[in-house]
C-alpha cells in the first residue's frame, strides 16, 4: 500500500520521494491537490493545524515537515545505508541535515524570496543572506575537498535533504560565475542530481543562466474610472416596447447602486497640516540617486531642504538587543517592521540599521516623519512600535 505524500511537487517533496527510491517505499502524490484549496479543508488542518505542505499520510498516522517525513520513510528499511552504519554516522547525517536547513535553505530562500515578490525586497538583507550563503558554501566546499558525499563513501540522507536544498540556488539564483568559487560544491552537486533514484524525481537539472529581478509586492492598481466598462446603450428605436421595459429597472437598480456607493474616505490629518517648503519626495530622489560622496551631496542636501516646522526627526532603538543573537533572525524582524511601516511611505522616510559583526546585534534608525509627533495611524498600526524607544 502507497503511502501518500499531499503538497506541491517541489524541493521538499522530493526529499521524500528520493529516499522513498532509495528505501523501496512507494510513495505517491495526492491526486488533484490544489494548494490553497485542499490545504485549507478540515481534514487538511487535521493533519498539519498550519496548514503547511507536505504532509504524508502514513498507517500511523500524518507526518508533517519535509526533514522529518523523509526520515521516516528513510527508518522504514531497517538497517538502511541511508541512515549510516554506525551511532557516529547517524550523528554526522543529523548534524549535516541541521546544516542543509540552517546554513543553505534559509539563506537560499531568504535571497529567493523576496526576488519573486513573496517577501519584501531590502537590498542589505539580500546582500546579508548571499553572504551568509557564502560562508556556508566555503564551509561545505572544504569539507568536499576530500569527500564524494556527506557522510561515509555512499549516498545518505544528509546528501538527499542537501541536494533538495540547493536545488533552488542553483536553478534559479547561483549562475557558474557565483558557483566556480566552490569548485567542490559544484562537482557535488551535479553527482548527486545526476544520480538514477534522483534523476527519477527531479528529472533533468540545468543551471541558472541569470538572477531573477525584483518583482513588485504591491497588489494590483485600482481600475481607473475612465477604465470601467461603459453602460450598455439604449435600445434601439425598432426594438419591441417589452425589451425597453426590461432594462428599465435594471437602470434603475445601478442607479440605487450609487447611490449607496460608499462615501470617500476621510483625509489623513497629515494633509490639512500648513504646506511645507519641504518635499519629501526630493530627498528621497536625492537619496536614491547620490552614489558617491554621500555626506557632501546627499546630507548637505537633507539639511537644506529640512523643515523642522513641518517634519520632525526621531531616533529608535529596540529595547532588546540581547535576544539578537541570530543574524537572518534579527533582519528579518527589521525587513517586517519596515514592511509594516510601508504604510507611512507617503509621509515618512526612515532607516533602520543592524549593527555588529558578532552577536548581539544593535538595532538602530532614524525617522522623519511629516508633522511633529509620530503620527497616531503608525502607532495604531504597526504593533511592534512599541519594541522600540
Amino acid at each position: 500500500m502507497a503511502l501518500i505524500l499531499h503538497g506541491l511537487r517541489n524541493k521538499n517533496a522530493y526529499k521524500a520521494l528520493i529516499a522513498a527510491e532509495y528505501t523501496g517505499v512507494d510513495v505517491k502524490m495526492a491526486e488533484n491537490f490544489e494548494m490553497g484549496v485542499s490545504n485549507k479543508t478540515l481534514e487538511f488542518v487535521k493533519m498539519n493545524p498550519l496548514g503547511k505542505v507536505p504532509v504524508l499520510v502514513t498507517p500511523d498516522g500524518p507526518v508533517f515537515e519535509s526533514n522529518a517525513i523523509a526520515r521516516y520513510v528513510s527508518h522504514l528499511k531497517s538497517d538502511n545505508p541511508l541512515n549510516g552504519s554506525s551511532l557516529i554516522d547517524y550523528a554526522h547525517i543529523e548534524q549535516w541535515i541541521d546544516f542543509a536547513t540552517l546554513e543553505v535553505d534559509v539563506h537560499v530562500l531568504a535571497w529567493f524570496r523576496p526576488r519573486i515578490g513573496r517577501a519584501l525586497y531590502i537590498k542589505p538583507a539580500e546582500e546579508a543572506s548571499i553572504a551568509a550563503l557564502k560562508r556556508a558554501l566555503e564551509a561545505l566546499n572544504k569539507h568536499l575537498a576530500s569527500a564524494t558525499f556527506l557522510v561515509g563513501h555512499s549516498v545518505t540522507l544528509a546528501d538527499i535533504v542537501l541536494t533538495c536544498n540547493l536545488l533552488i540556488g542553483f536553478t534559479q539564483l547561483m549562475t557558474k560565475d557565483f558557483t566556480s568559487e566552490f569548485p567542490h560544491v559544484e562537482r557535488y552537486f551535479w553527482t548527486l542530481v545526476n544520480q538514477p533514484n534522483f534523476q527519477k524525481v527531479i528529472g533533468e537539472v540545468k543551471q541558472s543562466l541569470a538572477i531573477p529581478p525584483v518583482q513588485s509586492t504591491k497588489g494590483p492598481a485600482q481600475v481607473k474610472e475612465s477604465a470601467k466598462p461603459k453602460a450598455k446603450e439604449e435600445p434601439k428605436k425598432e426594438a419591441k416596447k417589452a425589451e425597453k421595459e426590461a432594462h428599465e429597472p435594471k437602470a434603475k437598480e445601478v442607479a440605487e447602486e450609487e447611490e449607496e456607493a460608499p462615501k470617500p474616505k476621510p483625509k489623513n490629518p497629515l494633509d490639512l497640516l500648513p504646506p511645507s517648503p519641504m518635499v519629501l519626495d526630493d530627498w528621497k530622489r536625492l537619496y536614491s540617486n547620490t552614489k558617491t560622496n554621500f555626506r557632501e551631496v546627499a546630507i548637505k542636501g537633507f539639511w537644506d531642504m529640512y523643515d523642522p516646522e513641518g517634519y520632525s526627526l526621531w531616533f529608535c532603538d529596540y529595547k532588546y538587543n540581547d535576544e539578537n543573537t541570530v543574524s537572518f533572525v534579527t533582519l528579518n524582524k527589521v525587513g517586517g517592521f519596515l514592511q509594516r511601516m510601508d504604510l507611512a511611505r507617503k509621509y515618512a522616510f526612515g532607516k533602520m540599521l543592524v549593527i555588529g559583526s558578532n552577536p548581539p546585534y544593535k538595532v538602530k534608525g532614524l525617522w522623519l516623519f511629516r508633522g511633529q509627533e509620530i503620527p497616531k495611524f503608525v502607532l495604531d498600526e504597526v504593533y511592534d512600535m512599541e519594541l522600540y524607544e
